[in-house]
């Protein structure tokens, strides 16, 4: 009976493993309706290489690569996530305005490559590798190079 109940435990867990992530290529179509127009709002000239869902037990989030290499990536409901430019620069609507005028007053004529934003704070990476991490409300709270 021990090792009925050892042996069930371990095909149930090698279920759920094997489901934990699950990454695959999907049409850019069957993005969100909400990334769909951040795309075409922001990066209307790019081409899209691959567009993928990645989903696992509790989340499901989206991930579209431009052919230039631009990354960009979506949570489950369409919000914006990351956005990652590394040979060009995050288009300048992205960035809120409060962190874009502190950008523009501190750090004039360094492009920004990366965004990017979850619950609690936002994070920007400047060319020349510069981290600056804000909070909800805008205001400074790391800084690190």
């Amino acid at each position: 009976m021990k090792r009925l109940v050892v042996l069930l435990i371990c095909l149930i867990s090698l279920g759920t493993m094997s489901y934990a992530k699950e990454d695959r290529p999907i049409d850019p179509g069957q993005l969100p309706v909400k990334s769909q127009q951040f795309i075409k709002k922001y990066f209307p000239d790019l081409k899209i290489a691959l567009a993928k869902v990645d989903k696992s037990w509790f989340d499901q989030e989206y991930e579209v690569i431009f052919v230039n290499g631009n990354k960009v990536e979506f949570r489950k409901n369409g919000d914006l996530k990351e956005v990652d430019c590394k040979y060009s620069m995050v288009p300048a609507g992205i960035i809120p305005g409060p962190i874009a005028n502190y950008l523009k007053e501190n750090h004039t004529d360094v492009p920004v490559i990366k965004f990017e934003q979850d619950e609690r704070e936002y994070e920007v990476k400047l060319r020349g590798g510069l981290e600056l991490t804000f909070d909800k409300q805008f205001r400074l709270i790391d800084y690190d190079d």
